[in-house]
């Protein structure tokens, strides 16, 4: 910042009869003004200039250049502009002194004059220029620290823009997955789902504790996790999912942790684990229950303490994360059994929210299914969602969904394809891919559209070995593809990445199954 400069005033004096600067100087001397002396007009603006008074002592009545005219000219210059001028005078009439007001005087004294008010004005318009002079260095100082504000929030919005691109990126099939599912709340009203809601946004205020989240397969558990995360003071910090059941056994405390440079043999440069990605954020730990045991107690350390020690590593560091876990399994049983560590249960567990299955809120199915219709429509690039029949809403609430809201969502994402665009009929609605039963098999009346016995033989099998493929490839590969989906319990995103197959292909296939059907 620029430093305040000294102030020490200077007084131009300006008269053409040397003795009067010389009672002047006497006077003023004494009170420590530096004075500059000029007999002329002339030289008053040569010195004014060069010295850059803090106040002009101007006699009037001069020969060449008088006071007028030499105030005008210290106007004009607007180096000099600012400096203040009393004029010394022996008129005091009210012409001569309303001319030197116009000349741009500030004051004037009257000649003989008296020396205290001599002192007395000098005092008083020095005071003003030291006021003026430090207004305007204020003023600088404040423009500096403006700038570097400016330059600051400009800094602060760059480091936010790249985090949240870092975030997007860590993120982003969820992400995708989070904007199909609409989870801003948990789509439906039933009451069970209000319950948990509440419970939901009770816990977002507390961005330091865990939870735990129990629940089916296909309840939501990630989309409930995130949205403990973005409700929570950590929602502009990164959301880090992780499978703990998906994750190599060789490689998961490297991927947890991170690891240093030539920590094994591939560790060609440091690499962060999940704790340090997540810092400052949310850690996802889906299916906590199948985490190895060895695992489990260097996860413990981590919530006991807050620090985690990249392999290879001789020291520490320090991480702050909130740890969201989920299990769809048992895990008193699997304490029981001497798979899941006790302490490390009752430390996740501290706080524990349990996810209703869709057969507890059959009352939120049509909302659901109206949404994943529209979804669904968007996705194939139907002009306009098809609806469905109030006979296929009741097919599907007599059916108890074992796989929840995913299942649900993968069979209207089904019903789509199969309905080509019309209304969505019991028929269309097919309860698996291991079985040809439809859900409208499950109701007391019979389904409006029937499934021919004769394409029996085209639906989906468990297995099928080599021998018993056809040789034609449009058999094999609705075979293929029903494996697929067997495997991955109807999820049509898994199957497509088990098969190395873009998704449409799978929907295309169904399509063609389900016309047979019909």
């Amino acid at each position: 910042m620029t430093p305040t400069p000294s102030y020490s005033p200077t007084l131009l004096l300006v008269d053409d009869v040397p003795a009067n600067l010389a009672v002047l100087s006497d006077l003023l001397e004494p009170e420590g003004y530096q004075l500059v002396c000029a007999t002329s007009g002339a030289d008053a603006l040569r010195l004014a200039r060069r010295a850059r008074p803090t106040l002009v002592l101007l006699d009037v009545v001069m020969p060449g250049l008088d006071g007028f005219a030499v105030c005008r000219e210290l106007r004009r210059d607007p180096t000099l502009a600012e400096i203040p001028v009393v004029f010394i005078t022996g008129r005091n009439e009210a012409r001569a002194l309303s001319e030197g007001f116009r000349a741009g005087a500030v004051d004037y004294i009257v000649k003989p004059f008296d020396a205290d008010e001599v002192l007395a004005r000098v005092r008083t318009h020095v005071g003003l220029a030291r006021a003026r002079c430090e207004l305007a260095q204020k003023n600088r100082e404040l423009a500096e620290r403006v700038a570097e504000l400016r330059e600051a929030v400009a800094s602060r919005e760059a480091a936010e823009a790249a985090q949240r691109e870092a975030h997007d990126r860590l993120s982003v099939l969820t992400a995708r997955e989070e904007r199909r599912w609409n989870i801003a709340g948990l789509l439906g009203r039933s009451p069970t789902l209000a319950a948990m809601l509440r419970e939901v946004e009770r816990l977002q205020a507390f961005g330091r504790v865990g939870v735990l989240l129990v629940g089916e397969t296909g309840t939501g558990k990630e989309l409930v996790a995130r949205a403990l995360h973005n409700g929570s003071p950590r929602a502009s910090g990164p959301f880090i999912p992780v499978n703990c059941a998906a994750l190599p056994a060789e490689l998961i405390e490297s991927m947890f942790f991170g690891h240093v440079k030539g920590a094994f043999t591939g560790a060609t440069t440091d690499r962060k684990g999940f704790f340090e990605l997540a810092n400052g954020g949310t850690l996802f730990l889906d299916e906590i229950g199948d985490m190895p045991v060895v695992l489990q107690a260097k996860l413990l350390r981590v919530l006991e303490d807050g620090r985690v020690t990249p392999v290879g590593a001789a020291a520490e560091k320090q991480v702050d994360v909130r740890v969201v876990a989920a299990t769809n399994a048992a895990l008193e049983a699997r304490i029981a059994a001497g798979s899941f560590r006790r302490d490390l249960y009752f430390r996740l567990a501290r706080t524990t929210l349990r996810l209703p299955p869709l057969r507890d809120r059959k009352d939120d199915i049509p909302i659901l299914a109206a949404h994943f219709i529209q979804r669904s429509a968007e996705d194939l690039g139907l002009a306009q969602a098809p609806g469905i029949s109030p006979a296929a809403l009741a097919a599907l609430a007599a059916y108890d969904f074992p796989g929840n809201v995913r299942e649900l969502r993968n069979l209207l994402e089904n019903a789509v394809i199969a309905s080509s665009g019309t209304t969505i009929q019991p028929g269309h609605l097919r309860l698996g891919f291991d079985s040809p039963t439809r859900i409208a098999d499950h109701l007391e009346s019979p389904p409006v559209t029937p499934t021919p016995p004769e394409t029996a033989a085209e639906d989906p099998v468990p297995t099928t070995s080599a021998d018993e493929i056809p040789l034609n490839l449009e058999a094999a590969e609705r075979i293929l593809i029903q494996r697929a989906l067997a495997e991955a319990g109807g999820n049509i995103a898994e199957a497509s990445r088990l098969l190395g197959v873009h998704r449409s292909r799978i929907y295309r296939v169904l399509g063609e199954l389900e016309t047979v059907a019909r």
